[in-house]
């Protein structure tokens, strides 16, 4: 790219402040202020083209990520401009510089990207990010009804009520809950406030999870989200959050790119012939890396086919179901050999889990290759 123009942008809800850095070197120079909306970043780069007499191809556009999302950054790179964005912990800053305005942050922005010393985020496709949306919806709907069972629950408890049944909240539990009196009408509002709370959370997550399984035969990601249902511990929620938390897993070159964006590889200090290693480092997505942790928890049972799993698997290829099957034996090896160390059980799940990221990275290289095969063959017939 011929870039004779770097532009750093510091954006806020209702106005951008703008900073601009000539190719050959000279000091940024702050520019002023757009409106919030893409329609003022539109009309404020028409504006820069012709004061600086660029084009569009000669231009580049940096910004922080931050709650606007990416629609900005979407709108720029369909209208033919080369924009990325940075992750706010990416942006080296100086240990004495005591003085932040949004003036300076769009200099430094725009100075540090002409130097190349910024890493781009992955901007996802807007179909991906609708579905992730909708997943992460679910998983607030989830949280959300553990939060009033928990209310409803020391609620009874701290009233002297005890459920004496197997298993809490099942159709059990909530007729047990429903047919308890009482002693005061005050408490017993209160309990059917909570009762009525958790039912309606319950139907709030049964309507997301049927949207999401009714979207699935239409998103263009569907092959990948089938091909790891195939795996043990992966249905159409979890597999569904994986693939839109990730998007396109083909950008990580090798496993440990994935593994690192996940935040499950150690932090590590090491110095001269000391080594110190300690927790994972929980940087990138860590809604993504709490669902890969979640299913990795069930590689704890011997590798099995089970009913439900075969039913899964129908329909995939041969190759789909040996990566899944190596996956079974290899992750349950490991974590039998890694509790037989007596490590704690937290500890060697993330370790599965960081693992499992190598076969999905696999998976997705299989699966990627089926599509291509399977085009090719479309258009020669």
């Amino acid at each position: 790219m011929n870039i004779k123009l770097y532009l750093g942008l510091d954006v806020h809800k209702n106005s951008i402040v703008v900073a601009s850095a000539l190719a050959d070197g000279t000091e940024p120079q702050s520019y002023g202020k757009w409106g919030g909306s893409n329609l003022s970043v539109e009309r404020g780069l028409l504006k820069v083209r012709k004061k600086f007499g660029v084009d569009k191809s000669e231009i580049s556009i940096v910004y922080e990520a931050g709650p606007s999302g990416f629609v900005l950054a979407r709108r720029m790179l369909q209208l033919g401009y080369h924009c990325i964005i940075v992750g706010p912990s990416e942006v080296p800053s100086k240990a004495g510089d005591r003085v932040k305005t949004d003036k300076r942050d769009a200099r430094k922005l725009a100075r540090l990207h002409r130097a190349g010393e910024l890493t781009a985020i992955h901007i996802p496709e807007a179909r991906d990010e609708a579905v992730r949306d909708l997943c992460r919806a679910r998983t607030d709907a989830m949280q959300a009804l553990t939060r009033s069972k928990q209310q409803l629950g020391m609620f009874m408890l701290r009233n002297g009520y005890r459920y004496d049944g197997k298993t809490n909240w099942t159709q059990a539990h909530m007729n047990y809950l429903r047919r308890t009196r009482m002693q005061h009408p005050a408490q017993q509002l209160v309990l059917e406030e909570y009762v009525l709370e958790v039912d309606s959370g319950i139907e709030r997550v049964n309507r997301i999870e049927k949207q999401m399984i009714e979207l699935l035969p239409n998103w263009e990601r569907e092959a990948y989200v089938r091909a790891l249902m195939s795996f043990k511990g992966f249905k159409e929620v979890a597999a569904m959050t994986i693939i839109s938390e990730l998007g396109d897993i083909s950008r990580f070159k090798h496993p440990r790119q994935l593994m690192g964006y996940l935040g499950m590889v150690p932090e590590e200090s090491s110095s001269g012939e000391k080594r110190r290693q300690g927790g994972i480092t929980k940087t990138g997505n860590g809604h993504a890396r709490w669902m890969m942790i979640e299913c990795a928890s069930h590689y704890n049972h011997a590798p099995r086919v089970s009913p439900q799993l075969s039913a899964r698997q129908a329909g995939q290829s041969r190759e789909v179901r040996c990566i899944a099957w190596r996956a079974q034996n290899r992750l349950n090896y490991r974590f039998r050999r890694l509790a037989a160390r007596q490590l704690h059980r937290n500890k060697i799940v993330v370790a599965i889990a960081r693992e499992l990221c190598g076969f999905l990275w696999e998976l997705h290289l299989q699966v990627s290759d089926e599509l291509v095969h399977k085009a090719r063959a479309k258009q020669v017939g």
